[in-house]
């Protein structure tokens, strides 16, 4: 599964996420609505939403296989 995240940690969800080796950091983001929209084109291109970041200064992605 692959998800799609904000936060303004990204390196302390990369650790809590188990250091998945595809985690990317995507963008830097200075306002919170060109963050908010990234992450809903994410979406759109079947990212699951990553609820586990704070704030939204990082976008970032990573997958999970089962």
């Amino acid at each position: 599964m692959r998800y799609a995240g904000l936060s303004d940690e990204p390196k302390r969800i990369k650790v809590e996420r188990g250091n998945p080796n595809d985690f990317r950091v995507m963008q830097q983001f200075t306002s919170e609505a060109s963050a908010r929209q990234w992450e809903r084109r994410m979406l759109n291109h079947g990212y699951e939403k990553d609820t586990s970041g704070k704030d939204w200064k990082y976008g970032y992605t990573f997958s999970i296989r089962s």
